[in-house]
């Protein structure tokens, strides 16, 4: 099987919002300093052609939220490479990285959109999450669906610092297949110079403290996690899995953003958000704004 890596930059392309019915949305009031870093994970849903959720349905919605709120950075899980050129084009401040997890376009990606203006790529990465971690599109541990991880190291232009966002989606079925991913990339983050700051955020498809996964990637590889973390945190009880339906508060966040290196977490949320009574995604992003210090 193929071992190439690629590079995936969807071209920015302008899309008025008067074109897709969306209404006009104010940039997010959330207070803080020039320097702090806005960073979200967010589950996109594939990209459905048919039903009430489908994608032409949800785009709007899905470009009023990140307008809304405006991440630097953020990383998708799902995306399909149309859906991506979508969100690019509705975003023209943004590019992305970004690789389908059966190689090339094909697949669902684990993209990740960085605002130009702020950060800068300095090097990225994949792997997939299995025994044969460099081989494209493999899959060793009984799962169905493939898995992988994208990293891009970045240059922050405004405070001159860098880090390394990983971003990742594991199983959804099998909690082996969970625990091996948790290991694999607990063992991969280790191999990063313990001076270098790193973000580890996906759909982890796994509540947070209440699995062995979770416990690999905070106890044992030393990762924080972000949610309590935080000063102050939004939607403390809403599940960050809403399936479409009816939002369920149980405090079951499957979506997290953790971290190593020297920070002060401000703020996080759990984004409830419809437009004209439509979700964008079957998940509520996760965000947090933060500062490296």
């Amino acid at each position: 099987m193929p071992t190439r890596r690629e590079f995936l930059t969807a071209a920015p392309l302008l899309t008025s919002l008067g074109s897709l019915g969306a209404e006009p949305i104010q940039k997010s009031i959330t207070k803080g300093h020039a320097s702090d870093l806005k960073v979200m994970t967010y589950n996109l849903r594939y990209a459905n052609s048919k039903g009430p959720d489908s994608w032409p349905e949800r785009r709007p919605a899905m470009r009023a939220l990140l307008q809304r709120h405006a991440p630097d950075v953020f990383g998708t899980q799902e995306g399909l490479y149309s859906q991506l050129r979508d969100i690019a084009a509705d975003l023209p401040d943004y590019d992305w990285i970004g690789l389908g997890r059966d190689g090339g376009s094909r697949g669902e990606f684990m993209a990740i959109f960085y605002r130009k203006e702020r950060l800068t790529p300095l090097a990225y990465d994949h792997f997939w999450l299995s025994d044969t971690p460099d081989v494209i599109g493999s899959s060793t541990w009984g799962n169905t669906n493939r898995r992988m991880l994208t990293s891009v190291h970045f240059k922050d232009r405004k405070t001159g610092v860098d880090f390394h966002l990983w971003n990742t989606h594991l199983d959804h079925a099998l909690q082996t297949a969970r625990e091996k991913a948790a290991e694999l990339i607990r063992s991969r983050i280790a191999k990063v110079p313990a001076d270098q700051r790193v973000l580890l955020l996906g759909d982890f498809n796994a509540v947070a403290r209440q699995n062995p996964a979770y416990d690999r990637l905070t106890r044992d590889a030393g990762l924080t996690d972000t949610w309590y973390a935080a000063k102050t945190r939004q939607n403390e009880d809403l599940n960050s899995f809403n399936g479409f339906k009816t939002p369920v508060h149980q405090s079951a966040r499957i979506d997290w953003i953790l971290l190593r290196g020297p920070a002060v977490v401000h703020s996080t949320e759990v984004i409830s958000f419809t437009l004209n009574g439509r979700l964008p995604s079957d998940h509520f992003p996760v965000e947090i704004q933060m500062s490296w210090i």
